[in-house]
């Protein structure tokens, strides 16, 4: 550190940052997406009814369903539907005599004679809606750490990296920064290298408490990944009873079926654990052994406003009525990781919370982009000097180009996917990623041919066509245009829709911007063109 503790942490703010940034700033705008992931899920399946029933009408339409659908599964699991989701999501278990050998050459569907099966259910009909194959906002919510294409232990250590990364260029920064707080009211436009430094600055502590904890909460999430050794250490033949015992577990049900018997109603089981939560809401339940006369039935309660992603459960005899079981409680070490783990994921959060949690993410995603873009900023009067542009500058240019102009193009892509690809296709939810990524790599592709400052400007138009013609294309391929929405209180599918153009309009000014900018005269050029000019006054 020759030059200084605080020169030192400036050089490692600098490195820290840019050598992971561009896949930093995929985390981050995929993760800040997945605040609204029920939404997206919800815009991309338009043909999934609202829900217009309470949860105990739903629940007792869904075991109707389930009876008649898969009378001999071993355990059914129903998703009750809420505000954000408006339709029943069901899985079941068979017996394994019930398992179709696989016919050869076919590959295996998870519902057609598996050992698994699920159905999506409307809630006011206990009908089963066909509805397209999407993994709607469940993808950027895996995407934001496991990456999709990449096998999904490397991705997960990679993406840990980069988050340790981060967390070490938040620590830097905070320390680089002695007027951090100065620094928050300060912006100077049209000042070129110091206007991309205010702007960083500015965004990096508007949000900074959000910035750190989303970090920390992010490899948190993963620590036993990260950190493996104490569990096989404690537990180094059954690594199961570690988790068992850390997040108090109920015992799994292994017994077999016994008899037959009639169970007692749904709604009597669901209104003894809302009495046991004092009135919390209900997410789901599973039935195990149904329409055995040892059935039991384990009832989960929703996240609501829990800060701990752990959730209580209760056990009940499916016949009697009888309570049985409850989770039991966690220790101080389990609920510091449930609490964490839910701050991370901010289920907890009500509609104006979690927009403001959005907007921080946001944030985090241009201080990302102004640090990768500050990086190139710096350099280039340097290589302006030596009259060509190195190898190195011009690969971050065409990496900012694709990454922070890029990505959004390939987030509004993803969605022109779901409205186009036919609703039959085979593995579509699969052909929707790869329209993500195909029009990502594109827009990489053209940032490499000509890492050019009209690049970014074309780009810029792109994205912003691209996301404000969605409505548009919304009505045109299905029922649930902004029109309907509006006209129905449907302000899910309304404000998405509304959104999208608020998203267009920003990346069109954005690229306006660009298109006139132009960068401030060095204090060299500002000589020289004031000599020039004198040296034209003395001659005429």
């Amino acid at each position: 550190m020759k030059n200084g503790f605080r020169q030192s942490m400036a050089w490692l703010h600098t490195w820290t940052g840019l050598l992971v940034g561009w896949l930093l700033l995929l985390i981050f705008m995929a993760g800040t997406a997945s605040y609204y992931r029920e939404e997206i899920s919800r815009w991309m399946r338009p043909e999934l009814p609202r829900s217009t029933v309470s949860a105990d009408d739903a629940a007792w339409r869904a075991l109707s369903f389930l009876q008649h659908k898969a009378p001999l599964a071993e355990s059914w699991t129903v998703t009750l539907p809420d505000a954000r989701n408006p339709a029943m999501r069901m899985f079941w278990r068979n017996p394994e005599s019930m398992v179709k050998p696989p016919v050869e050459g076919e590959k295996r569907r998870r519902r057609g004679g598996g050992r698994f099966g699920d159905a999506t259910v409307d809630p006011n009909t206990g009908n089963e809606v066909t509805a397209r194959e999407t993994r709607g906002g469940d993808f950027f919510y895996r995407l934001h750490f496991d990456l999709h294409y990449i096998p999904v232990i490397w991705a997960r250590y990679i993406v840990g990296f980069c988050a340790m990364f981060m967390l070490v260029a938040i620590i830097s920064g905070v320390i680089t920064h002695k007027k951090i707080f100065k620094d928050f009211f300060t912006f100077r436009p049209q000042k070129g290298l110091r206007s991309w430094l205010d702007f960083h600055n500015v965004s990096a502590v508007m949000a900074l408490p959000y910035h750190a904890m989303i970090t920390y909460t992010g490899i948190v999430t993963l620590m036993f990944l990260y950190l493996p050794w104490g569990v096989k250490s404690a537990y180094p033949n059954d690594e199961d009873a570690f988790f068992s015992e850390a997040f108090a577990r109920m015992a799994e049900v292994e017994s077999p079926a016994q008899g037959t018997a009639v169970p007692v109603p749904i709604q009597q089981l669901m209104d003894s654990a809302r009495k046991q939560w004092n009135g919390a809401d209900i997410a789901g339940f599973t039935v195990y052994r149904p329409g055995a006369a040892n059935a039991v039935v384990d009832i989960q309660q929703r996240d609501g406003k829990r800060l701990s992603i752990d959730t209580p459960s209760l056990r009940y005899d499916a016949v009697s009525g009888q309570l049985l079981e409850a989770s039991p409680g966690a220790g101080g070490a389990t609920q510091t990781r449930g609490v964490m783990y839910g701050l991370h994921l901010a289920r907890f959060a009500d509609w104006g919370l979690r927009a403001l949690f959005f907007l921080s993410g946001l944030i985090g995603c241009l201080m990302v982009a102004s640090g990768v873009v500050l990086w190139a900023v710096k350099e280039r009067p340097k290589h302006a000097k030596s009259g060509r542009t190195g190898f190195g500058l011009r690969l971050v240019d065409a990496l900012n180009i694709g990454a922070v102009a890029g990505l959004p193009i390939a987030f509004a892509a993803y969605f022109w996917g779901n409205r186009l690809l036919p609703v039959q296709l085979a593995e579509r939810s699969a052909a929707e990623a790869n329209v993500f990524f195909w029009a990502w790599c594109a827009a990489l592709l053209a940032a490499f041919i000509w890492p050019k400052r009209m690049m970014w400007a074309w780009q810029l138009y792109v994205g912003a066509a691209l996301f404000a013609l969605i409505p548009l294309l919304n009505a045109l391929t299905t029922n649930a245009h902004l029109g309907a929405s509006i006209a129905a209180g449907d302000w899910v599918l309304a404000s998405f829709d509304l959104c999208m153009i608020a998203f267009g309009a920003m990346l069109a000014y954005c690229g306006w911007r660009m298109q006139r900018w132009q960068p401030p005269l060095s204090a060299a050029e500002k000589k020289r063109r004031q000599q020039a000019a004198a040296a034209a006054e003395a001659s005429a």
